[in-house]
């Protein structure tokens, strides 16, 4: 048992650290999709929240592929997600006020 919690709590404290160690990446794929001020806080969201489990271009790295979310779910449905979690998705409803999910799912929901 302590050893599977040490394996456990090794394999977070490396997903921590690889989502402090965040470089200067080229997010031109996101500020493309920036076509009102609510998408650039939502670009600012994202990049702050969102980019470590999803990826810069938003294809996906530990978490799944957003680039057409908005084809295969709603605004609500996303909302929803970002708010109270899903699978291995964390809740960020402690983390983000309401409003701020609002424009994150809005935007997610344009990714068609």
């Amino acid at each position: 048992m302590t050893r599977k919690r040490g394996l456990i709590i090794a394999i977070l404290a490396v997903l921590l650290l690889s989502a402090c160690n965040q470089k200067a990446v080229d997010d031109s794929a996101l500020r493309a999709t920036i076509m009102s001020p609510e998408d650039e806080e939502a670009v600012a969201l994202y990049k702050n929240q969102c980019i470590s489990c999803h990826a810069v271009d938003l294809s996906g790295k530990v978490g799944p592929a957003l680039q057409n979310i908005g084809s295969t779910m709603t605004e609500e449905k996303i909302n929803e997600i970002i708010r109270d979690g899903s699978k291995g998705m964390p809740s960020f409803k402690k983390l983000l006020e309401d409003n701020e999910i609002e424009i994150l799912a809005g935007w997610l929901a344009n990714m068609k």
